[in-house]
């Protein structure tokens, strides 16, 4: 992988899925620096908040939480852009085998 500076903007393409959970969920992590998908799930979970029943069961309150959407998706093609933080190199070093990475 290339070195890369501090701040500069990188775009992350997925070449291939992972077949382990760590490091899908490493990719999904990665994933989330994005600003359209940061501002996609914060926004989603507004609207959760908002339409989150609440009803009497057995005298008590009982809540009803509608379950998260799924924004960022780990499949062949995805890709997105982040600003490249050198915590970041790690994450990005366990599954470079999985990712091009280039700069933007």
């Amino acid at each position: 992988m290339p070195e890369f500076k501090p701040g500069q903007t990188i775009r992350c393409t997925i070449e291939r899925v992972p077949a382990n959970k760590r490091g899908k969920d490493t990719i999904l992590r990665l994933m989330r620096q994005d600003d359209g998908i940061r501002r996609g799930l914060r926004r989603a979970q507004k609207q959760r908040a908002r339409a989150t029943r609440v009803y009497i069961r057995g005298g008590r309150n009982w809540i009803v939480r509608p379950r998260a959407g799924k924004i960022a998706r780990v499949d062949k093609g995805e890709s997105w852009t982040m600003d490249y933080t050198p915590l970041l190199s790690g994450d990005l070093r366990s599954v470079e085998s999985y990712l091009s990475v280039e700069t933007v």
